[in-house]
């Protein structure tokens, strides 16, 4: 990553520059393809403020802050920059998913609603559903979160199919079926 560091009104300092250009590398890990950052440090009476741009990517970042210090000012204006980047890095990963559902890289299952009557069980309702891969954690989530019953998924760390369901006693149940995806 080139960080260009300009100072205005206060005097250009190392140990100002090596502070911003460290804690920039924190946003580094969020980008794919860090370009340029660029860091105005200035003090203006007793404001203190921190101006970064950060392009990368296509993209191009802004954070501003003003504090009573400048290292503070660094830290908040970061502190911005990061939360950006992180909201793009989802955005970003939630495009990949979506699209990778609509080319039918992700499987699918059929979800049958069936009603018992005097000639047997018949077929009310058929849906198919795409079965993203998630951590067990996030499946818990989201399967709390709703008001289904159960939640089909692909577990991301055994690469396996899996269903959690919610329990009548409010617990929550899994099933791995066997012989189904990985080992």
């Amino acid at each position: 990553m080139q960080v260009t560091v300009t100072f205005r009104h206060v005097e250009p300092t190392p140990a100002l520059r090596a502070y911003a250009e460290e804690k920039l590398a924190r946003v580094k890990k969020y980008l794919r393809r860090p370009v340029d950052a660029h860091v105005i440090l200035g003090v203006t009476k007793d404001r203190h403020a921190a101006e970064i741009t950060l392009q990368a990517d296509h993209v191009t970042m802004f954070a501003k802050e003003e504090t009573h210090d400048l290292y503070s000012a660094i830290d908040l204006a970061v502190d911005k920059l990061e939360h950006q980047a992180q909201k793009l890095k989802a955005k970003r990963r939630d495009h990949k998913d979506a699209a990778s559902v609509r080319s039918g890289e992700l499987p699918t299952v059929t979800a049958t609603v069936l009603a018992v009557g005097g000639s047997g069980p018949t077929v009310v309702r058929s849906q198919r559903l795409p079965v993203r891969p998630m951590l067990l954690e996030e499946a818990l989530d989201e399967l709390a979160a709703s008001r289904e019953d159960c939640l089909v998924f692909v577990d991301a760390q055994r690469r396996r199919l899996a269903v959690l369901y919610r329990r009548k006693d409010g617990e929550y149940g899994l099933i791995e079926p066997e012989g189904l995806g990985g080992s």
